[in-house]
């Protein structure tokens, strides 16, 4: 009887996702059979829906809107309406969090996203009602479906997600500001939400370490089938919660009680005890793997897990580089997807790292690499070769600019992203790296993946594995400093050999900096050993200062005098 009511259920959860979510995936297949014609559209909607706000009559929206031709509407856009980064709009934020309405779009935002902006000041990211209701309702549930057309068992069982607060605080007119992911999870269909197996509680619990306790306190009880969480250092963190607190988890799950040896509120506790019940069953379970595989991953706590949906690209592969082996070999690990808090730029539907966009929702430009080399490209826009989304070509990379419901208008995304296959006829992209991990102090443009691409063939060639590595630009002497968290064991002199042969690969991978190297205008590297947990202690700290773990993502190589000095602090004496 209960295999029957587990079928009947699985059945209904698969039908409503297939219903809602099937409805809106052919609407983006239609979408994106003429993605000229899909661009034109769109952005004549966003100008009808925010012609009459101060921002659209500021810049003409109507003059552009009136357009009797789509190559003509783009022309009239670019002449009109500038390129803009965050802290050209920001004013125009301010005065919707002080209560004003229609200065970026119509009425005022139903919530701000907050991330880490270019300043010591957050970015507050708008999202409108039409934004929340059309990108984050419709397209999730689409998400979701997909999960199904992956793997078709994937709602068989449990999901664990990893989110932000749902609400942070307010902001001066009393709208609420928090994480999106914190929004989307909260407001998904009930029977998604049935399926987790934490209350959002969880994602409030100050303490980190008491947070990842009780997320894997309440997970590893159950047989997991999908795991969503943007950054994948998230599962790293997961399974070294489990490393250290294994047996008192186990305890916890057999009495069905949570440890007092964790930080957790009151409040919270009584929040988590609906969660919680004896179960001695699956406790003998688990101590029979820490019996049986010493160290417990979890391809043996969640063996019939579906898919595992991160971050794969850009920077976060050498996350994913430190799970192999976490997982079964039958499971999904699906890319998450280009995605930030200024928008949803679109979703991955397979099992490659191409993002499929929405041509219906979003407005999309692109510049080519060539003309965003300089960090200061932004200041004259007149160079800038814009292109629209119909001309991307395969195996090339952009710097995508923005517009949307939400009030960003030819916003810059700062990434840099490639093309790659069409779906249906619109090309998709996949994230390549941020514009800023691109460094030249004279001339050399180094690039963040050469350097992770040199670092990781030195690993292989001498054998020294490090767990975070991290380069910094040091203007005053003309020299990179490279520094890496290798075991204890290793000694100053092997860093300084591991550093010589880093450097010798990027002479041999990038010929302006071998160029520039050879004339001696950049100096010999100079490698440090980093303390342990120096990631951690690092990332802690900004989370701190208010970035947002969920979405907490690092440029490997920068020039950034303020971050750099941090890292001194870490160096082993």
């Amino acid at each position: 009887m209960a295999k029957k009511k587990e079928t009947k259920k699985l059945w209904l959860v698969n039908s409503a996702l297939t219903i809602a979510g099937g409805i809106g995936y052919l609407k983006l297949k239609k979408a994106s059979k003429n993605p000229k014609k899909t661009s034109a559209n769109t952005l004549r909607g966003i100008l009808e829906y925010a012609k009459d706000t101060e921002y659209g009559k500021k810049f003409h929206f109507a003059d552009v809107l009136a357009a009797e031709t789509d190559d003509e509407l783009f022309r009239r856009w670019q002449e009109n309406v500038p390129v803009n980064d965050y802290e050209d709009l920001r004013p125009y934020i301010n005065r919707h969090k002080k209560g004003e309405a229609d200065i970026l779009f119509p009425g005022k935002p139903l919530m701000y996203a907050t991330t880490s902006g270019t300043t010591k000041e957050p970015k507050w990211i708008p999202v409108t009602q039409t934004y929340m209701s059309n990108v984050y309702s419709k397209m999730t549930k689409v998400w979701l479906f997909n999960f199904i057309k992956n793997r078709p068992h994937v709602y068989e069982g449990p999901i664990l997600s990893v989110v932000g607060k749902a609400v942070e605080g307010y902001a001066e007119d009393g709208t609420v500001f928090g994480s999106v992911s914190g929004v989307t999870q909260r407001d998904c269909p009930g029977f998604i939400k049935a399926m987790y197996t934490n209350p959002s509680s969880v994602y409030t619990i100050p303490d980190y370490t008491a947070r990842y306790y009780a997320l894997m306190r309440l997970s590893i009880e159950h047989d997991i089938h999908l795991i969503v969480t943007a950054n994948p250092s998230s599962v790293l963190e997961m399974q070294k919660s489990v490393d250290k607190w294994w047996d008192v988890m186990v305890e916890d799950i057999e009495k069905g009680t949570m440890t007092d040896q964790v930080d957790i509120s009151p409040e919270i506790r009584a929040e988590l005890v609906p969660f919680m019940k004896p179960n001695p069953q699956r406790a003998a379970e688990l101590r029979e793997l820490k019996q049986k595989y010493g160290r417990p991953l979890p391809k043996h706590y969640w063996p019939d897990i579906q898919i595992l949906n991160t971050w794969k690209c850009g920077n976060t592969i050498n996350y994913v580089e430190k799970m192999k082996g976490f997982f079964p070999e039958t499971m999904l690990h699906q890319e998450f997807g280009y995605f930030s808090s200024e928008c949803r730029f679109g979703l991955v539907l397979d099992d490659t790292n191409n993002t499929v966009l929405f041509p219906h929702f979003h407005y999309y430009e692109f510049v080519p690499e060539e003309d965003v080399q300089d960090a200061d490209f932004l200041n004259d826009p007149s160079k800038l070769h814009f292109l629209q989304l119909h001309e991307l070509q395969k195996g090339k990379k952009y710097c995508p600019f923005v517009t949307t419901y939400a009030g960003m208008y030819r916003y810059c995304m700062n990434d840099l992203v490639e093309a790659s296959d069409n779906f249906v006829n619109t090309p998709t992209v996949f994230m390549v790296q941020k514009i800023n991990g691109i460094v030249t102090m004279t001339g050399e443009k180094l690039h963040e993946r050469q350097f992770i691409a040199a670092v990781k063939q030195t690993e292989k060639e001498t054998g020294l594995k490090t767990h975070f590595f991290v380069g910094f630009a040091d203007i005053e002497t003309s020299a990179y400093h490279f520094y890496y968290e290798f075991d204890p064991e290793v000694t100053q002199e092997q860093c300084d050999a591991f550093t010589k042969r880093v450097n010798e690969i990027l002479c041999e991978i990038n010929v302006e900096y071998k160029t520039k190297y050879d004339s001696l205008r950049i100096k010999d590297p100079v490698g440090f050993r980093l303390v342990e947990d120096s990631f951690d202690k690092f990332k802690a700290s900004r989370i701190a200062e208010g970035a947002n773990d969920g979405q907490f993502k690092m440029v490997l190589l920068m020039q950034n005098e303020k971050l750099h000095e941090r890292f001194r602090t870490f160096v082993k004496q």
